[in-house]
């Protein structure tokens, strides 16, 4: 004799499972196939096709003045070269005037700050939005990382303005994407 109980929470399990997978191909579907965003700092594009064979690491940050988003860029910024092969794009929704005068405050890192207007490439990585800060409603803190064939592998989400990725983390789930990666084909 089957336990209802038993089965019901199989089928709820299973309902989970089936959710959560619907979920994963919705996320990927909407990305982006490629895009291109501009540094108002330097007024060079990124363009992700450009980005073919290695990894990005898109920070979306949040809008106005946001300390934490200064530190997590810096702190980034210093720390990628222990990491080869991966590209840091960070993302602000803010208006260019207002990239440049934040982005004073990190000195040699405003090249690698880029416009993401409107929100327009949160909105389709579904960033969840909805993140009350400084009186305006935004998108939570975010960090996707595309893997070389420019596909979404791995993203991290926010709680809040303090819930970042630490980069030992963000390096540790690196090495792990790499150790399991299928072997490329030799040219």
């Amino acid at each position: 004799m089957t336990d209802p109980m038993n089965h019901s929470l199989a089928n709820r399990n299973l309902l989970l499972a089936a959710l959560l997978l619907l979920a994963s191909l919705l996320r990927a579907a909407a990305a982006p196939a490629d895009f291109t965003v501009v540094s108002p700092i330097s007024g060079e594009g990124f363009r992700l096709s450009d980005a073919k064979g290695k990894y990005v690491a898109l920070h979306f940050l949040l809008q106005t003045e946001c300390p934490y988003c200064l530190k997590h860029t810096r702190t980034y910024h210093e720390m990628a070269p222990t990491v080869p092969g991966v590209v840091h794009v960070f993302l602000k929704p803010d208006a260019d005037a207002e990239i440049k005068k934040w982005a004073l405050k990190l000195a040699d890192v405003g090249p690698m700050i880029y416009r993401d207007a409107n929100a327009a490439l949160a909105k389709q990585f579904n960033i969840p939005h909805g993140y009350k800060f400084h009186g305006q409603t935004v998108h939570y803190p975010a960090l996707v990382l595309l893997g070389p064939d420019g596909k979404e592998v791995f993203r991290y989400v926010g709680k809040n303005n303090l819930d970042r990725l630490p980069f030992d983390q963000f390096a540790a789930k690196l090495a792990e994407l790499r150790k399991n990666a299928p072997p490329t084909k030799a040219r």
